[in-house]
């Protein structure tokens, strides 16, 4: 409605001197209008609120004008309320620039902030950077003082250690002076006492030399008499022995009998000896035996119990073999069965094949299913006795004839001491020990039954072959006698220590799929035995036992089982360079034989 008055209103929007004035560095100082200066802007507002009388004259007359109309009314409301929407616009930009500089001032503020905060942080770490400099010349200066005060200890003790020196050797100088006068005075007593003795001795020899002929008179006229009683008497009485014939025949019957007790004392000890040694005792060869003596009972009376109640067993309970092989086995221990019930002839058997395979154990196995004891011989034990070897392979045969319920003579490592007879650098002893034990087994007895184990047959003499009746080859289990080995041993010597309530054990199994572990491994272990399965497995017992928590994991088996593996190349690869340089030394062997022959 200004217009309708003549009043140029002045659309544009106070700025507040706040504003004008602004925080430092916002504008820059006042703000520019488009007229230029504020002097401008002053005039500008005079002029336009200065009174014009034409425009109140066309009002007059647009008010009469607008009181004709029957819509003025409307039309009054309708400027007015145009003119309340352009001031609240205007109040609404008033607004706008009130919020603009409410934020330029937080924005100033959180400016100073920032500021002052790298301040203090740029204190701190200069307070911080002198500090460490501080603590550096404080551990420097303590550092100098241990030093110095180690030098100061090293310095006093190498004193301590010189003054000590030096009394020790005044000590010792002191000691040495007193010894070396004693050593003087014992020495001049010494001197005194024997010119005393040799003056002495001057004086007296004229009298010890009456003294000493009339004390050698005296013995040689008692030796005479002593000479001459003797033999008066010796005369005597071997003229009264000579002339009466009964004592003659006394004496010579008491020597003959003397002579005749003597001789059977000395061999009836000899067969009693050998009688009880092989009755009560066991021969020195003997390793190991289930046989009960009267000597063992005495010595194992708890062990004889054990023997004594056990029961008949499966005799391939707890060995893992091959199918083909187990019901070879089985037909070999029924049959020794039978002919031990029977009071049959025993059969000789031979088990070779790689170490570790399970020869002994079934060896003994055999014996306790059969009712037959077992002893067990070691091949290696025969070649050191030398020329005894003979007599203690009769005394082991002789010992086994002995028995009662019949004995399997089980002989470890056979070809140490039946090698081939023609072989280069076999002692004479060791062959004479051969020929008694091809003697001794040249027969099939009902005492006892010969089982030999070897790693090489092919080395055995070939008599010895004829006097085998079965070979039974043992070869390193497969895959699935390898899993069953694996898990025969997990059980025995993991699982049954992990569950057991024992407060002493302390070994515990991780949670984890162990059977098909045990099925991995077995995979991985190609070529290895029975025996060194079970170290396998007792290696990862003792690697539980050396942990801290004492579990056995899945990291601690693959670790011990890639070490194994390793180990057992190596072996591998000795075992093939000694085949190699055996072969080698053979076939030079049987050269020089052939040029020999040859010549």
């Amino acid at each position: 409605m200004s217009w309708l008055f003549g009043v140029k209103s002045n659309a544009t929007p106070q700025i507040p001197d706040d504003f004008q004035a602004g925080p430092p560095g916002a504008h820059g100082g006042q703000p520019q209008q488009p007229g230029g200066a504020p002097q401008q802007e002053a005039v500008g507002n005079k002029m336009a609120y200065s009174f014009d009388s034409t425009a109140l004259e066309r009002a007059a007359k647009a008010a009469r004008d607008l009181e004709r109309f029957p819509n003025a009314k409307e039309a009054l409301e309708l400027s007015r309320m145009q003119e309340v929407t352009r001031q609240k616009e205007v109040e609404m930009d008033t607004k706008k620039l009130e919020a603009q500089l409410a934020n330029m001032k937080s924005e100033h503020i959180r400016v100073a902030e920032e500021e002052r905060r790298k301040t203090l942080g740029e204190e701190s770490r200069h307070a911080k950077s002198r500090a460490d400099y501080q603590d550096q010349l404080a551990r420097k200066r303590q550092e100098d003082e241990l030093a110095l005060k180690a030098r100061m200890q090293e310095e006093s003790l190498r004193k301590q250690e010189e003054s000590i020196k030096k009394q020790e050797q005044l000590r010792k100088q002191t000691i040495e002076h007193e010894l070396a006068l004693k050593h003087k005075y014992e020495l001049e007593k010494i001197d005194a006492e024997t010119k005393a003795r040799a003056k002495a001795a001057r004086e007296n020899r004229d009298v010890n030399l009456e003294q000493m002929k009339l004390h050698e008179e005296e013995n040689r006229k008692t030796v005479i008499e002593k000479i001459k009683t003797s033999g008066e008497l010796i005369g005597t009485g071997l003229n009264q022995f000579l002339n009466d014939k009964t004592k003659i025949a006394s004496a010579v019957g008491g020597l003959t009998a003397l002579a005749i007790g003597w001789y059977t004392a000395k061999r009836g000890t000899g067969v009693a000896a050998r009688y009880i040694e092989a009755r009560l005792g066991k021969p020195s060869l003997v390793r190991e035996t289930s046989r009960l003596t009267p000597l063992e009972i005495a010595k194992h009376p708890i062990r004889t119990v054990q023997l004594l109640t056990r029961k008949t067993k499966d005799p391939l309970q707890g060995v893992v073999l091959a199918p083909a092989l187990e019901k070879r086995l089985r037909d070999i221990a029924i049959t020794t069965s039978n002919t031990r019930r029977n009071n049959g002839l025993f059969r000789n058997v031979m088990f070779y094949g790689p170490p570790g395979t399970g020869k002994t154990l079934f060896a003994k196995s055999l014996a306790q299913h059969s009712g037959l004891d077992y002893a067990i011989l070691t091949g290696g034990d025969i070649a050191p006795l030398g020329r005894d070897g003979v007599s203690a392979i009769h005394k082991v045969f002789d010992w086994a004839s002995k028995s009662r319920k019949g004995l399997i003579v089980f002989i470890d490592e056979a070809d140490a001491f039946l090698q081939k007879r023609s072989k280069e650098g076999m002692s004479e002893d060791t062959r004479a020990a051969l020929n008694a034990f091809l003697f001794r087994t040249g027969e099939q007895s009902r005492k006892f039954m010969l089982v030999v184990a070897s790693n090489q047959p092919e080395q055995f003499d070939w008599a010895v072959n004829d006097r085998l009746d079965q070979l039974v080859e043992f070869a390193l289990p497969g895959v699935e006698e390898r899993e069953r080995i694996l898990l025969q041993y997990f059980n025995e010597h993991i699982v049954t220590p992990a569950l057991s309530k024992s407060r002493t054990q302390r070994l515990k199994l991780a949670d984890f799929d162990w059977t098909g572990k045990m099925t991995k491994i077995a995979k991985t272990t190609k070529g290895m035995s029975g025996r060194e399965l079970s170290k396998l497995v007792i290696g990862w017992q003792a690697s539980a036992y050396a942990s801290e928590t004492g579990i056995l994991t899945e990291e601690i088996i693959d670790r011990n089982t890639a070490d194994a593996m390793v180990q057992h190349e190596h072996k591998m690869e000795w075992l093939e360079r000694e085949q190699l340089m055996a072969r080698n030394q053979e076939t030079k062997f049987g050269t020089g034989l052939k040029r020999e022959t040859a010549v």
